[in-house]
């Protein structure tokens, strides 16, 4: 007879969990996440679902990319999971029915919500083959990218027209793209950890004497995503390859970085002719100096022990040999074009989430007296809000003491409650509503 098989482990419950998980709702969990969504997924056609997947990239570590959408899902399901998912941004691709690309960028679960065009755009694919030496694939992905805002907020923008952007709601759009990224601490972040930079340049609008009456000022958003690459200078090839600072990342991880010296009397031989040791033909452009930005860069615990050894000088003796200029060396830093490319043109901003009071439009502008009456109209939303929620707690409260005293079961007082819920009003939580012909709603 076989022997009876004991448990050996004990199965963890709800309340005993590891102590080193962070909650949701701790000081841990502030670091911004984002949702890349496809509105309508089988609508938006392929070239914008690869863009969808583009810019899930381009958000990464912080993002959701895996994230499958499906043609029942509605803005609500999405909203409903971001709060303990810990998700603050939701960024919403759509298209509308003249065949325009818009995007929403919402922050949840109170927005505001930016509106904007997306004019032209360009996969990672296409950047790729346009490259002559392209690059990525790397740990470029495993840390948050560095954003870089140029030309944000204006001064001179009010006197062009009465329709250009507010100089309240500049500083809105600035803190959004801000606030989509976690904040860099020049003197705790280590550079080794920027790996990209993502360039938003805004186009500002052109001089009040150059503008002409039919042309109106708008908002357009310039997006490039770029890897940051080093390489050593005043080096050679040949150099390089035998050197420990002068080695790339890619050379370091590559077998054949050594070159075979055993053919050759001395290593002055190599230095002056690269070929001798049966590293083919040589140009004459790997002996000149980089072009690029040159900086200073420390160099790490490896290098500085294979420079204390090559130099004859004790592991212990770093300080002074910082000070004489041993512990850094000069590298050229160049950016090279990782993709994809947007041009996005802002159309609307709302006060929440995807369906709130309308605070600045490209298209419509409207009086004192219209803005006066809009006021008093969601006024009179918000009051009615609140007083269903008031009705709605009474009714709560109502169903909890007479849950007791008439021993009713319990799925009967979630029938009758369900039953009190039929007229609540969910369009500010849903955010589907009707829109115009450039994918925007209509208020």
């Amino acid at each position: 007879m076989a022997r009876r098989q004991h448990k050996k482990r004990t199965h963890v419950g709800a309340n005993n969990g590891p102590s080193n998980v962070v909650p949701i709702h701790s000081s841990a969990s502030s670091t911004p996440k984002s949702m890349v969504i496809r509105a309508g997924a089988g609508k938006v056609g392929a070239s914008v679902s690869q863009l969808v997947k583009d810019v899930r990239r381009t958000m990464e570590p912080g993002t959701a990319s895996r994230l499958k959408e499906r043609k029942i899902n509605r803005l609500r399901d999405y909203t409903t999971m971001a709060g303990p998912l810990g998700v603050s941004h939701l960024l919403l691709f759509s298209k509308s029915s003249t065949g325009n690309t818009n995007l929403r960028l919402t922050l949840v679960p109170r927005g505001p919500t930016l509106h904007f065009r997306v004019e032209k755009y360009s996969l990672c694919k296409d950047v790729q083959k346009s490259l002559r030496h392209p690059t990525g694939g790397g740990k470029e992905y495993l840390s948050s990218p560095l954003l870089v805002m140029n030309n944000f907020l204006s001064s001179d923008i009010g006197e062009i027209s009465k329709r250009a952007v507010p100089k309240h709601l500049e500083t809105l759009a600035t803190t959004v793209f801000q606030s989509l990224f976690p904040p860099i601490s020049p003197q705790t972040t280590p550079l080794s950890s920027i790996r990209r930079v993502l360039l938003l340049n805004r186009e500002l609008p052109k001089s009040p004497s150059t503008t002409s009456d039919n042309e109106e000022p708008r908002y357009v958003i310039c997006m490039r995503h770029y890897a940051i690459v080093t390489k050593p200078t005043g080096l050679s090839k040949g150099v390089r390859r035998i050197s420990v600072t002068g080695r790339t990342s890619k050379e370091r991880r590559s077998k054949m970085v050594m070159p075979n010296l055993g053919k050759l009397e001395d290593v002055a031989d190599y230095i002056i002719d690269p070929s001798a040791a049966g590293g083919g033909f040589t140009s004459g452009s790997e002996s000149e100096m980089e072009t690029d930005a040159e900086v200073e860069v420390l160099n790490t615990n490896r290098e500085r022990t294979s420079n204390a050894k090559q130099a004859g000088v004790a592991h212990h003796d770093k300080t002074e040999s910082h000070r004489d200029g041993v512990g850094t060396h000069k590298r050229a830093v160049r950016l090279v074009e990782l993709g994809p490319r947007m041009k996005l043109r802002m159309t609307k901003v709302e006060e929440g989430l995807c369906g709130g009071k309308v605070l600045w439009h490209e298209y419509l502008s409207k009086s004192e007296s219209e803005v006066r009456k809009m006021e008093e109209v969601w006024e009179t939303r918000k009051r009615e809000k609140a007083e269903r929620k008031q009705v709605q707690k009474e009714n709560v409260e109502k169903k909890q003491n007479l849950k007791g005293s008439d021993g009713k079961d319990v799925d009967d007082v979630h029938e009758d409650f369900a039953n009190d819920l039929v007229g609540y009003d969910s369009e500010d939580c849903d955010g589907e509503g009707s829109e115009d012909e450039d994918g925007h709603k209509n208020q």
